[in-house]
Parts: C-alpha cells; structure tokens; sequence
C-alpha cells in the first residue's frame, strides 16, 4: 500500500502533498466503576482536510518527530526511513484525503453527548453491534476496552481478551497476551486499529482468513488503511477519525462499514 501510495495511485501525489502538521497526544483515562487507567498515546498526521493516526507505546516517539516532519511532503513521511508509526499515520491521512469517510459508503453513527462513560458504552455497543454471532459464539477481543467485552456479553457472546498491557479486565477475567491462542479458539475476532501500527494485523488477518473467521476492526489508528481490507480479510470496520470522542463531551460520528463480499 505504501508503494502504490508513493508512486501516486492511491491519492493524492505524495510528493506534492505536504504534511501540515505532525503531532503527539498521550492521554490518560480511568472510566467511573473500573479499575485500569487506560495510558494512550497517538502520532498524528494533518493532510489536507483529513488527519491520519497511528498509536505508539511509551517512549516509541517524541516531539522531535513531530518538528523534524511538520510541513514535509507526504512522501518523506512514508519513506523507508521514517519510523513505523509515522509512515501509518500519513499513509492514512493520504487514504483519508482521498476518500473521506464522510463522503463514503459508511453508514454515519452519531455518539451522543455525554459522560466518558456514556460516551464509551455508546461506541463500544456501536462496534459490537457489526457482529453477527450465534448465542455461546466465542470472540477473540485483541486489544481491551472493559465496555467493549460488556457489549459482546450483551449481544450473546463469549469475549476471549486478548492484550499486550493489560492482564485482568475489570471483572477479574484473566487477559492473555497471546494472539495464537484466542485466534485458534474463536469464532470471531474484533480487533483494534492499533494491530496495524504494531505490525500484528498481517498475522490476524491471515489467521482469519485461513480459518474463515469473521474480522471486526475498530480503529482511531489507521481507519482508512483497515478500509481497504474489506472485503479481503476485514469483514466490517467501525472507523472513528481524529478528533475521538474521548476528546469530547459533544456529539461526534464515526462510520461503519460493512464489506460487500465475504471476508
């Protein structure tokens, strides 16, 4: 994908694309009845009218990063020598600005205004709300979000927690940080965007399509990158762009999609 987007085919001309702005937000968050606060941090890439985003674990990048790329071409951004992140992150600005998810065939799903918790018990109904499962289904979860595993119990299935940081959820389950083991036991995975950053999602989505299992992904990290896997691996994607709504108290939208084929 970096190639065809370096050689112009997938957007805009990287080279003559510049690069607004680059910048790094870390943020904590401790939802009212759980015990586990929740350190993010995000590289993100202005382009245009759309930002791209990418989650780093602690001490992956600095501000550095974000003066040294600040109004560069596109192109410099996704080249080899930039970091990992950083190429995710304007690889999904450029597929952004190329195709808004505002201006796609998603269907827009309003996050109503509220409290962080109401905000997030919203979201996570809403990308649960993409699987179709049988009562009893087991559902690998790569990447914990405690009201995301009360929305899969909530539609009938059994959530297998998947997760590098975390090792209980907040009801105790124990968390495993072995992506072999859930995806061997699932019936269905959901998956966070921030696989694609990692360098795990190839793995997920070959497992899934080696199994034949129905792939859920839902990504503040790459959401334009996870699109052009519908249909080839990624059965649906609840795409949330920057701002996320944890920034905000207001309404905010993010847009699901569903592949068209069997994926």
């Amino acid at each position: 994908m970096v190639t065809a987007a370096l050689a112009g085919t997938a957007g805009p001309d990287p080279a003559a694309t510049v690069a607004t702005s680059v910048f790094w937000l870390h943020h904590g968050t401790r939802l009212a009845g759980g015990d586990t606060t929740y350190l993010n941090q995000y590289l993100l890439v202005r382009c245009g009218r759309s930002f791209g985003a990418c989650a780093v674990e602690d001490g992956e990048t600095d501000p550095a990063l974000c003066r040294a790329y600040s109004g560069r071409p596109l192109a410099a951004l996704l080249g080899d020598d930039a970091p990992r992140p950083l190429r995710l992150a304007a690889l999904d600005a450029l597929l952004a600005e190329a195709a808004p998810h505002r201006e796609a065939a998603a269907e827009p799903v309003t996050l109503p205004a509220g409290t962080p918790e109401e905000r997030a018990r919203a979201r996570d109904a809403a990308i649960a709300g993409l699987l179709d499962i049988a009562p009893g289904a087991r559902v690998a979860l790569i990447g914990v979000v405690n009201p995301l595993l009360a929305a899969i119990r909530d539609r009938g299935g059994v959530p297998l927690p998947c997760d590098l940081n975390l090792r209980a959820t907040q009801w105790g389950q124990p968390v495993t940080d072995s992506m072999a083991e859930v995806l061997d036991a699932a019936d269905a995975v959901i998956a966070t965007g921030m696989t694609l950053g990692n360098g795990t999602f190839d793995t997920i989505l070959g497992r899934c399509r080696e199994r034949r299992l129905p792939l859920v992904v839902y990504a503040q990290s790459g959401s334009a990158v996870a699109r052009a896997f519908l249909g080839a691996g990624v059965s649906a994607l609840s795409a949330e762009p920057f701002p996320f709504s944890q920034f905000s108290a207001e309404p905010t939208v993010l847009y699901r999609y569903r592949a068209t084929v069997p994926g």
